[in-house]
Parts: structure tokens; sequence; C-alpha cells
């Protein structure tokens, strides 16, 4: 018995969207951090690679604990946090309504979408002086440099997102009476809420994958600055620091979103 159980565990276990434990799944994310530190270690403290290159774990662990305690740090963060979500909500005002917009009509799509399709594929450092030349080097450069790593590709996926919503949800609205701008407000915005949220969840990360780019313009602080001004002077272990300080902000925002479709969408799987 005690075996047979074992197999449908193992055969849930790698079955396609299987389902697992919590344990199991919490069992997973402690294992691959732990392979992670273990490799760490093991190139860090037997001298594989130059500790000036590479610092070890409680190196990195010391100091970031001198940072914790230093209120440039908190002010770097919080000047990061400011620029990342700049960039994000601009991006949001601007790419959602845009993105219904050219979802919804196909007229909207032949004008928008082109385009974009086309812009997006130009990185945004390659925008870097022009930004200068427009919004000069004050905080405003540096989120729209995050506006524009996040806008164009939050707008083609919102318009695919609108697309998605079931037509025939959209006839049968019709059908019991529901004027145009009725369907659009009572029934394709709520019904693609739910893709929605977990299309800023992706883009969100997004935004702060492009923080250390946006803080090349002319910055004087926030986490990207402090990475390479650590970098001039080869110390590694802040570099590490801010490293995990983006990582672990990235995270909390990620977590938050999925927080926020757990709770605003129970009855749908997803937003783990």
């Amino acid at each position: 018995m005690e075996t047979l159980v074992k197999k449908r565990r193992k055969s849930t276990m790698f079955a396609i969207r299987g389902e697992i434990s919590r344990k199991s799944y919490l069992s997973g994310v402690v294992l691959i951090i732990a392979v992670v530190l273990l490799f760490w270690s093991m190139m860090s403290y037997g001298n594989l690679v130059n500790r000036t290159f590479l610092p070890t774990p409680d190196q990195v662990l010391r100091q970031f604990g001198i940072q914790l305690q230093n209120p440039v740090f908190w002010q770097n963060v919080w000047i990061s946090i400011f620029r990342v979500g700049g960039g994000f909500l601009l991006a949001c005002l601007i790419g959602i309504p845009l993105g219904i917009l050219a979802g919804t009509y196909r007229f909207a799509e032949a004008i928008l979408v082109p385009p974009t399709e086309f812009i997006r594929y130009m990185p945004a450092t390659a925008f870097i002086p022009l930004i200068m030349v427009w919004a000069g080097i004050g905080e405003w450069a540096k989120v729209l440099v995050i506006f524009l790593g996040c806008f164009f590709q939050l707008m083609l996926m919102v318009a695919d997102n609108t697309r998605s919503v079931s037509n025939d949800l959209l006839q049968t609205s019709y059908t019991l009476g529901a004027k145009r701008w009725q369907v659009i407000e009572k029934v394709l915005i709520p019904a693609l809420l739910p893709d929605l949220m977990n299309t800023l969840r992706l883009i969100i990360g997004w935004a702060w994958t492009y923080l250390v780019v946006a803080e090349l313009v002319a910055a004087s602080s926030g986490l990207g600055f402090s990475i390479m001004k650590a970098q001039r002077f080869l110390n590694t272990d802040q570099i590490f620091v801010g490293i995990i300080a983006i990582g672990l902000l990235g995270l909390l925002t990620d977590r938050t979103f999925a927080y926020c479709h757990k709770r605003f969408f129970p009855w749908l799987e997803g937003g783990r």
C-alpha cells in the first residue's frame, strides 16, 4: 500500500501540470537556494575564483548588515523605488487604455500595433542620448528610461489580453440588450482584469531590470548608481549587496501582485 502511494505521488509530480503539495514546493525552493549557496561557497572559499572578483557569502552578509545601518543605502533604496514606480505607473496610465483600444477595435490595432511592434525591439539604452536632450539629466530622464522599457511591451500584452476575451461573451451581452459602451465597461474590462494583473506582474519585473540602465543617466543616487560606483573600486561585496537588494525589492513587488491576483480572483488558478 505504501509503495502504491509513493508511485502515485511520483507520477503526479512528473505529470504535465500535475499538482504537488506545498511541502514539496517549498522543499524545491530550499533545495535550489542551497545548491546555489553551495556552488558559491565552493568557488569562493576554495579560492577557485579570486575573492576580489567573487566575495564569500559571509563577506556579502556582513556588508549587507553594514549597509542596512547606513542612511545613504536607504536613500538609494527609496529613490530607486520612486524611479521604478514612476516609470511603471506612467507606462500603465498610457499603455493600458491604448492596449484596450487596440484589442477592441481593428482600426486602432492598425494604427497602434505595427509601430509599437517595430519600436519595442529597440533597446531602451539606445534612447538615452535623446532622453538627455529632451528631458535633461534630472529625475524625469530616469523615469522616462524605465517608461520606455515597459510601455511598448505593456501595450501589446494588454491588447492581447483584450483580444483573448471570448467573443461569445460579448455577443451574448449585445443579445441581452447592452449598448457598445456598456459591453466595454461592464463585460470586456472585467473579463480581462485577471490576465491584466498577470501582465502587470511581468511588466513590473521588467521595470526593475531597467533600473541600472536608467541610473546610468548622470545619476548620483540609487541602487544602480551604488552598483556602478562599487564596480569602479572593485568592491564586489557591495555590488552583490546592490544586486541582492534589487532582487529582493523585485521579489516583494512580484509577491504583492501575486497576492492581489489570488485575493481579487480566487476562482482562478495562478498567482502563487
